[in-house]
């Protein structure tokens, strides 16, 4: 006699699905942020500090 239960073992294949022009469109305004922030700063070192 077998004892061992008969499990229906369920395969679930998850698919991430991603939207890649609304990736690099993310990726493009947070850089745009960096390079508008580091512009800033350099501004400020360059000819604002100097003042003081």
């Amino acid at each position: 006699m077998d004892n061992r239960k008969n499990v229906d073992v369920e395969e679930r294949h998850v698919e991430k699905k991603e939207n890649n022009s609304m990736v690099m469109a993310t990726f493009i305004k947070y850089a745009a942020y960096l390079i508008i922030f580091f512009g800033i700063i350099w501004f400020l070192i360059e000819y604002v500090f100097p003042m003081f």
